[in-house]
């Protein structure tokens, strides 16, 4: 059964669209692949690619994957309208964050794209500097573009 929506996001103009001012509200989450673990993700694509060896790879990739739902090892990256989060845990306390209004640029880290795995590593840069690394992310030009609209859209303007 679902509860009612709040009485403070009941008047909205745009469903799901709230202000930073407002509330605090997710945009996008993204789950760490397998490549995460880099060297058990890259041993395992060499193995997938035999056909004696492949089911070896298939359970090297099962420590990585269940590694995500484990309640103390468990990851994700969360975007919302006011940060840019690493939360750890199932309970999703951030483990790390930085402000919209703080990043500068976001960029794939060169030669960690993986087509096989479909996934890669993020670089959020501020003041000329990395201050977070997002290993093994899905679909990483996707959600670094989340990223860079989510900060022209909410962060506030910087002068220049």
């Amino acid at each position: 059964m679902m509860s009612p929506p709040d009485a403070s996001h009941s008047k909205q103009a745009v469903t799901g669209v709230v202000a930073p001012a407002t509330a605090e509200a997710m945009i996008r989450q993204a789950w760490p692949s397998v490549t995460d673990v880099a060297g058990i993700a890259a041993l395992a694509y060499r193995l997938q690619r035999t056909i004696v060896l492949a089911p070896l790879g298939w359970l090297l990739l099962a420590w990585p994957y269940f590694k995500k739902i484990l309640p103390f090892l468990a990851k994700r990256y969360t975007l919302t309208n006011r940060r840019l989060m690493i939360r750890a845990g199932l309970k999703g306390t951030p483990a790390q964050e930085i402000a919209l209004g703080n990043i500068d640029d976001v960029r794939l880290e060169e030669g960690s794209y993986s087509s096989f795995y479909r996934s890669g590593i993020l670089e959020v840069i501020s003041k000329g500097q990395v201050v977070m690394r997002l290993g093994g992310v899905p679909e990483p030009e996707s959600f670094r573009r989340a990223i860079l609209n989510a900060c022209l859209a909410w962060a506030p303007k910087k002068p220049k």
